[in-house]
């Protein structure tokens, strides 16, 4: 089993900005999705970006304007920058790998996760 390794959470005020990194301990092919997902307490797990290749990108409506994701083909690493962090993004902030074949947008199509990393953000 792949486990992915997320970094860079914490507590930052409204406004500013956090920087999430994911590790892969392999190689990834460039046509798999890497993706974010987000989990608030007592909410489902929903969808943040996903990037195909390096220059395919998703957003859901949550994101876009504020945040980025990008993805460095040579380290197997992704990352999502974000800004303008608002309270209602205080989250746990999940990154996966998902199938070539799959819908970016679908949890169920990503096939392996990192553990988390929180991000909060205060008033």
């Amino acid at each position: 089993q792949v486990q992915l390794t997320e970094s860079g959470g914490g507590l930052v005020q409204a406004g500013g900005s956090l920087r999430l990194s994911c590790a892969h301990p392999g190689r990834i092919h460039p046509s798999a999705f890497m993706g974010w997902f987000r989990q608030a307490p007592g909410k489902e797990r929903e969808f943040v970006a996903a990037i195909r290749f390096v220059d395919t990108t998703f957003y859901a409506d949550l994101a876009k304007g504020r945040f980025t994701i990008s993805r460095d083909l040579a380290k197997s690493s992704v990352a999502l920058q974000m800004n303008n962090l608002k309270p209602e993004d205080t989250a746990v902030y999940y990154c996966a790998h998902g199938r070539s074949s799959g819908n970016a947008f679908l949890s169920g199509d990503y096939d392996y996760w990192g553990q988390g990393t929180q991000v909060t953000v205060s008033p």
